[in-house]
């Protein structure tokens, strides 16, 4: 329809000046009128009942305007159905001062609110309450032998695939045979932006929440249900978030307890939590991974067994899909996988970038490159080896799947030619040890139902919008992109708006479908606009295009003109000017394709190449190179894309080598729930970063081609850099993160 070349093209992002300028705000910055703060007092223990709440001792300071807690909240819907969001797993969601009773350690019991927000934190200081305390379990390793099969609950979770053939004979039989545990522990998403709602009281019951959100119609219809609430009551905005990484999937307290708060005393309340408080909920679960591998003598897989099982809270059941990539990744035909959890009394675990295909790439790819060390064979030429050709899981061809050329572009990027197998064989010229290592990963490549809507002024300038959201990732310059092409407009002459239930519906931002999902919208939402301007320009005197259909112009540098000739134009401000209107207005939706979809396996995959040296006396490891190629369809924008899979590659690195959440199983409590003891990668951790694309022509999984990069990214970084170790030590680390004393 247009050829105006913006997608593809190295756009800078569009929201970049109002970031750095100050004037984007996020969801504790809006001035709203008549302004109280708010303040959350946690939970000390981990399981208990709260018997005493010395709240007058605070509601005596002057300011203090309320102390909530469960002896003084309103009354509430009562059913679990409407306390659950669009992504909630099975069972009984948490109700924030429901009752006296302690499930976790930092649950908020209390919400201090005063007219500012020093007077709110001080008060908070000095509320008082009392708890009966009793018995807590928060160790995984105890529940080893009290795991259980997860049920269907959670949106997106597909119990494993049945065995195929007869893994334990293959494996018993295989010349070469390797077995292992894999752990790792919980992690926390640690955004820079803290979670945060500015609930702006409108009278009448009317409540607009700017809050910090992956999903305003996620937000919108939890609040709804729980406050008995009309949509055109309660709006709920978010333009612009510093980070969520997943944690922003599922209303967290803090919206919950800011709009309580306002209704209650009909004025705006601004709630933030602490660094501290940000450990309270979701995080990456604590999970335990058990494989067994053998290969036939030519090197091929002969059995394939993969294990998890991980914690969740007493109150939800949540699932990832740890296991299932194993059976889909590599070529094999007895396979056999399981996946369990266990209850512990810790918050639900939350989607964390790649939630699950992180986890279990970790495990398959340390133990495929065990298992090429077992069988005598260079872990890249193993993957190879035992490439699939078609999905086993599902016994479908894939739509598209360039994974062999990213382990080709990939290898020759990096140079593994020169890699010698041997562990500890390879030195640098000031004689530290270095390690190559690889793995790799898959994702899927899904759409969602979502919609959008355009409108063109006579001046020529072109607005879409649409409620998706905006986590970092570059939906404003993408979706930006997608409708200057459509309409052959430059990039100025186009704005998207996001984020706001005023908006039409998106689904939420995960799963790395924002791009396929709202971007199909989008463009079958500027080409139903672009029909009716056409139409417009027909009925101008003398129109160069009458009769034409839509399919015979295109839309270029501001005009519609005949593809069979370039010089019978029309351009579309003087469309919008003839005809008198000072604006015409078209909406759209899409819906995947699931007709044509079903037939096939819809994913995207990547191999990481990562090189690290290592201190022989202190244990020291740093990583120096990595090369990340992915194929993840048609790239919409390669300066944001490279962003989002540099991002990954810096994340792999704090998985593999830094980042976990302690907890002191005394005192069922996170230790290190700060920025000072919860380690993330500086500068001086991370070196040269080089991302390749190999672009993939697939019809099949939307009209744009687009698979999503956000999550693929990331998969096998952390077991390319554990591999990498092994390769320059000798020392198999199966616990991560690897840090000195388990190189020493």
């Amino acid at each position: 329809m247009s050829t105006t070349n913006h997608i593809g093209k190295p756009t800078s992002r569009v929201d970049g000046p109002a970031k750095v300028t100050g004037t984007a705000r996020y969801a504790a910055e809006y001035a709203v009128p008549d302004l109280a703060y708010g303040w959350v007092i946690s939970s000390p223990i981990a399981k208990g009942k709260i018997t005493k709440i010395h709240a007058d001792e605070v509601l005596a300071l002057p300011g203090v305007l309320q102390v909530f807690s469960h002896e003084n909240v309103p009354s509430l819907a009562w059913f679990d159905r409407s306390y659950k969001d669009q992504v909630a797993p099975g069972g009984s969601p948490f109700r924030p001062l429901h009752d006296n009773e302690i499930k976790f350690s930092q649950q908020p019991v209390a919400l201090v609110v005063a007219e500012n927000f020093e007077l709110a934190r001080y008060a908070a200081s000095l509320l008082r309450i009392e708890y009966e305390q009793e018995k807590h379990e928060t160790s995984l390793e105890t529940k080893r032998e009290d795991g259980f099969e997860p049920g269907r609950g959670k949106t997106g979770y597909m119990p494993p695939p049945p065995p195929r053939g007869n893994p334990d004979k293959a494996w018993e039989e295989a010349p070469h045979r390797m077995e292992a545990e894999y752990v790792h522990g919980a992690q926390h998403h640690n955004p820079m932006e803290l979670f945060a709602t500015t609930a702006e009281w409108r009278g009448e019951g009317k409540i607009t929440a700017y809050d910090k959100t992956q999903g305003v119609y996620n937000v919108q219809q939890y609040l709804t249900k729980i406050f008995g609430l009309k949509k055109d009551d309660c709006r709920v905005v978010n333009e612009y978030m510093g980070g969520g990484f997943g944690s922003g999937l599922r209303p967290q307290y803090s919206v919950f307890l800011a709009v309580m708060a306002a209704l209650e005393l009909k004025r705006s309340v601004r709630l933030t939590l602490t660094r501290q408080q940000m450990f309270s909920f979701g995080h990456r679960p604590h999970t335990l991974q058990y494989l067994k591998l053998a290969t036939n003598a030519d090197g091929t897989l002969a059995a394939l067994q993969h294990h998890a099982l991980h914690e969740t809270s007493r109150f939800e059941d949540y699932t990832e899909n740890v296991v299932n990539w194993s059976g889909m990744l590599y070529q094999c035909d007895n396979v056999k996988l399981g996946y369990q959890l266990a209850k512990l009394d810790v918050y639900t675990p939350l989607d964390m970038r790649a939630p699950g295909a992180a986890t279990g790439s970790i495990g398959l790819e340390i133990a495929m490159d065990e298992m090429a060390y077992e069988a005598g064979l260079d872990p890249l030429e193993f993957r190879l080896r035992n490439y699939a050709e078609r999905d086993q899981n599902q016994d479908k061809p894939f739509s598209s799947k360039k994974l062999r050329e990213c382990y080709h572009q990939g290898a020759a990027k990096f140079g593994w030619e020169k890699r010698t197998q041997a562990p500890g064989s390879m030195r640098d010229k000031d004689g530290k040890l270095i390690g190559w290592g690889i793995g790799g990963g898959v994702w899927d490549a899904t759409q969602q139902k979502s919609a959008a809507k355009a409108s063109i002024t006579a001046d020529g300038h072109l607005t879409v919008s649409s409620a998706a959201g905006e986590n970092g990732t570059g939906t404003y310059t993408i979706m930006t992109q997608i409708a200057a092409e459509t309409l052959g407009l430059p990039i100025e002459a186009v704005t998207f708006k996001l984020g706001d239930t005023d908006l039409p519906e998106a689904p939420l931002q995960g799963g790395s479908w924002t791009a396929a999902s709202v971007g199909t919208a989008v463009k079958n939402t500027c080409e139903a606009l672009g029909e009716k301007l056409l139409k417009l320009a027909q009925k101008m005197e003398g129109s160069p295009l009458k009769g034409a259909k839509l399919e015979d112009v295109e839309f270029v540098n501001g005009q519609i003109r005949l593809r069979s000739d370039d010089t019978q134009a029309v351009v579309l401000r003087d469309v919008l000017q003839a005809s008198g209107e000072t604006k015409v207005e078209a909406d759209s939706s899409a819906m995947p394709n699931m007709l044509k979809q079903q037939q096939y396996s819809l994913h995207s995959h990547n191999i990481v190449f990562a090189e690290v040296k290592v201190d022989e006396e202190l244990g020291t490891v740093h990583v120096t190179r990595v090369v990340n190629a992915v194929a993840a369809g048609r790239i919409l924008n390669l300066k944001t894309a490279r962003s989002q899979v540099l991002g990954s590659v810096v994340w792999g690195i704090s998985m593999a080598l830094m980042e976990e959440t302690v907890m002191d199983h005394k005192f069922g409590r996170y230790m290190n729930h700060n920025y000072a003891e919860y380690h993330v990668p500086v500068n001086a951790d991370i070196h040269d970063i080089d991302v390749l694309f190999v672009e993939e022509e697939d019809d099949i999984v939307n009209p744009l081609g687009v698979k999503g990069i956000g999550e693929v990214g990331m998969l096998g970084v952390a077991a390319a850099i554990t591999n990498a170790v092994f390769h320059a030590t000798g020392k198999r680390v199966r616990d991560l993160p690897v840090m000195i004393d388990k190189l020493l």
